[in-house]
């Protein structure tokens, strides 16, 4: 069997999966979301955080409630690392840096997950496992509850109430997140993922010497990693690491894993709204991205050009062969269409074309099938404008499920959209111009811009991944990054909130024969579209500079 035939193969199967989960988990997601039952352990979690469950929250209180919960973890995050060298279970570490652990708390509260320090190197049991992991739950779950909140506006009518703050963090923490993971757990335990505390040992004798390997909680920290689209890796080397990811089927599982919540909160929202016709066409707006950027970095990257591709079968350079081209280019999709984060390859060795499909992923605004929760409301802010403009053409007042879009609603739409290309493009441009930010950079020319631009892609659009060619570990990336990422991930949700809220404070309007079905391919090709000319004009001039240039001179 052909590498290629292997490839479609794995598609395929992983496509079936993702299809045989997309309806049950769909259902349970909004059934837990819009359940007016509490379980005992939540009751228990309420009463000691002093919340009241039943307390519906307008959009201001929403959102006090995610930025205070986000800012507490922030802080307790970088204390954790500040003290690690006193904590039990931190193998000989020492403390981490201030920079370091301001960029790491920033990093794993915003759900991004970047990492500027080798994890077997750094951080000991308690702060991986008390620290490091429960972020990566709690940070999936407040993207999860602000796309409900967002959902709810649309779903309401008359009233600015979307719900409550804390009971969606803790539903959907404790019903969805922490059951699916410890299922996920079990199965990469299965396929050769370790799970233990054990300390430090010397393996091996290699060119003389030793090398050192560390145990850990590794399988129950890979599975909510890609379950919450998170991309933190216990090991430096991430999923590539054979501790993390052993071999091709926990690669495939992995990817699942990665994309089985984005595409199921579709089906979520439907149900939500009262049409699953609505959050079908959601779906096939970010299948059709998925599916064709995946299909495009396989070509790509399988090209052969030259005796040593032809040779390897194709661009092998930073790629595992347990994976092969095929493995790695749908993971490098799947990680960066999302908010994941997560490599098992090194993007800074793709070809020039390859790279630069990784970071276009990103700046799509992670929305195809996106991040757990940001992805959704990243796409129904996209679906807005996409209204907003069909009704330009046509010269009517544009609706979107039952709701106007007007001043206030495109101006917030407009808002969001905006501040991710600023943080990325305004970054980028102070690091090139600064003459200290470059000494990072590995190489020169395009390559080396392209590092630069991908850090802050990265950052700013939470993902996590890096092009691995780039010393981030400076006190003026860490900095930056740092800011980019909360900037990043909290900025966009004051818009995405306050759209919720002027939405569930509209009366419906009925539909007429002059509405745009919005349940309907033709829109979900303009939905496409859209997202393609907004992203392509924003960043074509950066992408000009680095990858585009880099593939054109190969």
């Amino acid at each position: 069997m052909s590498s290629q035939t292997a490839g479609v193969l794995q598609l395929i199967a992983l496509l079936a999966a993702l299809a045989l989960a997309y309806r049950p988990l769909g259902d349970y997601m909004a059934k837990v979301y819009s359940s007016e039952k509490h379980y005992k352990p939540e009751k228990w979690i309420y009463k000691v955080i002093g919340a009241n469950p039943a307390a519906e929250m307008r959009w201001p209180a929403y959102l006090r409630g995610v930025l205070a919960f986000s800012a507490v973890s922030v802080l307790f995050l970088y204390l954790m690392q500040r003290v690690q060298g006193s904590l039990p279970g931190s193998l000989g570490f020492s403390s981490i840096d201030p920079d370091q652990a301001f960029n790491t708390a920033a990093s794993f509260v915003a759900n991004t997950n970047w990492q500027s320090y080798y994890g077997e190197q750094a951080m000991g049991h308690v702060v991986q496992t008390g620290g490091l992991a429960v972020q990566n739950f709690l940070s999936a779950a407040v993207g999860m509850a602000v796309a409900v909140a967002l959902v709810r506006g649309f779903a309401r009518s008359r009233t600015g109430e979307l719900g409550n703050f804390w009971a969606d963090l803790v539903r959907g923490t404790v019903r969805i997140l922490i059951p699916i993971s410890v299922i996920g757990a079990i199965v990469l335990v299965a396929c050769g993922a370790i799970q233990n505390f054990s300390g430090i040992h010397q393996v091996g004798q290699f060119t003389g010497g030793t090398q050192q390997w560390n145990g850990g909680a590794v399988a129950s920290q890979e599975a909510i990693k890609e379950l919450g689209t998170n991309g933190g890796g216990y090991f430096n080397a991430n999923s590539a690491h054979p501790f993390e990811n052993p071999n091709p089927l926990s690669n495939l599982f992995e990817i699942f894993l990665i994309l089985l919540i984005p595409f199921a909160l579709t089906r979520t929202f439907g149900r939500m709204v009262g049409s699953l016709r609505q959050g079908y066409a959601i779906l096939g707006a970010m299948a059709v991205i998925w599916i064709g950027f995946t299909v495009l970095m396989m070509w790509t990257e399988f090209a052969h050009r030259g005796p040593a591709f032809e040779i390897a079968g194709g661009a092998m350079e930073g790629k595992e062969t347990r994976f092969g081209i095929a493995g790695s280019s749908i993971f490098a999709v799947a990680t960066t269409l999302t908010s994941t984060g997560a490599v098992n390859s090194f993007h800074s060795s793709y070809t020039g074309f390859g790279g630069g499909i990784t970071m276009l992923g990103m700046q799509l605004g992670e929305i195809a099938p996106g991040g757990v929760g940001s992805g959704l409301y990243g796409m129904l802010i996209m679906a807005v404008i996409a209204v907003f403009i069909a009704g330009l053409m046509v010269g009517r007042t544009p609706e979107y499920l039952g709701r106007k879009i007007g001043t206030r609603q495109i101006k917030l739409a407009a808002c969001y959209i905006l501040v991710t290309p600023a943080l990325v493009l305004g970054f980028t441009a102070v690091a090139m111009a600064l003459p200290t930010p470059a000494d990072s950079m590995t190489n020169s020319g395009a390559h080396g811009f392209s590092e630069i631009l991908y850090a802050y892609t990265s950052g700013a659009n939470n993902n996590g991944s890096a092009f691995a060619g780039l010393n981030a570990d400076t006190q003026w990336f860490n900095t930056t990054i740092g800011i980019a990422m909360l900037l990043g991930r909290f900025l966009p949700m004051v818009f995405v909130l306050a759209l919720a809220g002027s939405l569930a404070e509209q009366k419906p309007v009925p539909e007429t024969a002059g509405t745009l079905r919005t349940d309907k391919p033709l829109y979900a090709g303009l939905l496409v579209g859209t997202i393609l000319i907004i992203t392509g004009l924003t960043y074509f001039p950066a992408l000009a500079l680095g990858p585009l240039a880099e593939g054109l001179a190969s």
